[in-house]
C-alpha cells in the first residue's frame, strides 16, 4: 500500500492527438512510485456515436443533455470504449490500468437536479474503495464518468459530467494535486491572456461577464469544488508534449482554500 496522496488527473479525449505523450507521462509517474488516478470524458467520441444513430446531441450549460435514447450510447461509450481504449494505451505503455465506471462498487453517488438534462447526474458523494483498492495493488485505476442515482428498484445510471466527476473523486482519495489536461492552454481573461491564478470570486466576475462560459463552467466548478476541500487544481494543455512531467508555470493554477 502506498503512503504517497493520490495525483489524480483528468484526461478529455480532445487533448489525444499523435503529438501528445499524456499515456507515457502518466505511465512514468506510475513507475516514480506516483500511483496516479485517471478519470476521462470522451464527449467527442460519444457525440460520433450518438450522430451515426441519429440522436441529436444537445448541450446546457456546457452539460450534454441525456434522454432515454442517449443514456445506452453514452454509458457503452464511456465505460467500454473509450475507457478501454486509454485503459490499453497506458498499459502499452508500460503502467499496470485497470478501468472502473463510478457506477462501480457505487463510487460516485448522483442526484438528478436538473429535469431538463435528463440522465444526468450531479455528484452528491464519492466513495473511493474500489478506486483506492486498484491503486493499492499497484494498478492505476481508470474512472469513467458514469455514476448512480440510488433508487428503491435499484440503481439508475446517469451521465456525469468528467469534469466534476474527477473533482468528487480527488477529493474523495485526499488527493495532492488535480490536473485536467485540456485543449486550450488555461483559463483565459477578457484580453484573451492566460490567468496564472484564479479563485472563487474572480471566477464568479469573469462568469457573469460571459468570459468563462461553456465547458469551462463544470471545469472551474471541480476546481473550486477541489480548491475548497483543500486539493490544489491545474488546468494546462494536454496536447503538449511532456505538459504532465513539467507543468510548472503553465496553466491556470487554483490554489486550495484550506491547508
Amino acid at each position: 500500500m502506498s503512503d504517497v496522496r493520490p495525483l489524480v488527473i483528468k484526461v478529455g479525449g480532445s487533448t489525444l492527438g499523435d503529438a501528445d505523450t499524456t499515456f507515457h507521462d502518466i505511465a512514468a509517474l506510475d513507475r516514480a512510485g506516483e500511483r496516479p488516478i485517471v478519470v476521462h470524458g470522451g464527449g467527442a467520441e460519444a457525440s460520433r456515436w450518438l450522430d451515426a444513430m441519429g440522436i441529436e446531441s444537445r448541450f446546457i450549460d456546457g452539460l450534454r443533455a441525456t434522454d432515454e435514447r442517449a443514456l445506452p450510447v453514452i454509458v457503452a461509450v464511456f465505460a467500454g470504449l473509450v475507457n478501454k481504449r486509454i485503459v490499453s494505451a497506458l498499459n502499452a505503455a508500460g503502467a499496470r490500468a485497470a478501468g472502473l465506471s463510478g457506477a462501480d462498487g457505487r463510487t460516485l453517488e448522483c442526484e438528478q437536479r436538473r429535469p431538463e438534462l435528463g440522465f444526468v447526474g450531479s455528484p452528491v458523494a464519492a466513495h473511493p474503495e474500489a478506486v483506492l483498492a486498484l491503486r493499492d495493488a499497484g494498478f492505476v485505476p481508470v474512472v469513467s464518468p458514469v455514476g448512480y442515482v440510488p433508487g428503491e428498484d435499484g440503481d439508475q445510471l446517469v451521465n456525469v459530467n468528467a469534469d466534476e466527476a474527477a473533482g468528487w473523486i480527488a477529493s474523495a482519495v485526499d488527493a495532492r494535486e488535480l490536473v485536467f489536461l485540456t485543449d486550450v492552454e488555461g483559463v483565459r481573461g477578457e484580453d484573451g491572456a492566460v490567468i496564472p491564478e484564479l479563485g472563487s470570486a474572480t471566477v464568479r466576475d469573469l462568469r457573469e461577464r460571459g468570459v468563462i462560459a461553456g465547458g469551462m463552467i463544470p471545469k472551474t466548478d471541480a476546481c473550486l469544488l477541489a480548491a475548497d476541500l483543500g486539493v490544489p487544481s491545474h488546468i494546462i494543455d494536454g496536447r503538449v508534449p511532456g505538459a504532465l512531467l513539467a507543468r510548472e508555470g503553465r496553466g491556470t493554477v487554483f490554489p486550495p482554500a484550506r491547508p
